[in-house]
């Protein structure tokens, strides 16, 4: 059901100032609780007021351009232009240095190195010992890691010789990158590739992206400070990216092989 500003808005077709202001506190709430979620899984330098601000130009921007024709909430629609806000500004950023992606790119092939000899998830100290470092280096590196997965999980580009950059893939349902997959067989790949992520894996990305629950939330569930959250979640996502583009390149190539 509308509310009364958006059936305003569907016989004028705009908002008048007052419409505007009111829903711009009503929305307030969701464009802070966005940029808090993005702002947890930053290098610290990132200032949370900055992420608000994109945010706030993103809610705006949806409001200027909302239509309630189509059958979408306000709010849904606000959400989707918020964090591309949000995501818009970070590109403006230089806070992933590319020796952290270089980084995220061996351990991501250690994973998948591990998990091919030994048919399972390989643990932290697993991954550590073939990347040649202890791991307590390991998890350090996973929390100087933290971030480079926001707004992308699946494809990298080549660019600047041997160096990537990973490209924005849209996430409709909950604007994450966990939420990546929304056609039938994509969501079936990502489900199965989840399923072979290590049980504390799994159950970091159940609580933080289903139960929504912040990483300090899920570190008192699980009895680890919140940096460690951090780390587990920064591998789960490394892994799943590794897995997700052998799982879509085998579906391809058999698909390219059918036709």
């Amino acid at each position: 059901m509308m509310t009364m500003a958006q059936e305003a808005y569907a016989k004028s077709n705009v908002f008048d100032a007052q419409q505007r202001e009111r829903l711009l506190m009503e929305e307030l709430p969701q464009v802070r609780y966005i940029a808090k979620r993005i702002h947890e899984r930053l290098p610290s330098h990132v200032s949370l007021d900055d992420l608000i601000q994109a945010g706030v130009l993103g809610l705006i921007e949806a409001m200027q351009k909302y239509d309630p024709s189509k059958n979408v909430q306000l709010k849904s629609y606000a959400k989707f232009r918020i964090r591309g806000a949000i995501l818009d500004s970070l590109r403006d950023l230089v806070w992933s240095p590319r020796s952290l992606r270089r980084e995220a790119r061996r351990i991501e092939a250690a994973q998948t190195r591990l998990r091919e000899t030994l048919g399972r998830a390989p643990g932290e100290q697993e991954v550590a010992a073939d990347l040649g470092l202890e791991l307590v280096e390991y998890q350090k590196l996973l929390g100087e890691i933290r971030g480079l997965e926001i707004g992308s999980l699946l494809v990298e580009s080549k660019e600047d010789g041997d160096e990537a950059q990973e490209r924005d893939v849209p996430a409709p349902s909950d604007e994450d990158p966990f939420s990546l997959c929304m056609q039938t067989e994509q969501r079936e790949v990502l489900a199965a590739a989840i399923s072979e992520l290590s049980d504390r894996e799994q159950q970091v990305l159940s609580l933080y992206y289903f139960e929504e629950l912040t990483m300090k939330e899920v570190g008192a569930v699980l009895g680890v400070v919140e940096s460690r959250v951090s780390q587990i979640h920064t591998a789960a996502l490394l892994a799943l990216r590794g897995r997700l583009k052998s799982k879509l390149g085998h579906s391809q190539a058999a698909s390219a092989a059918a036709r």
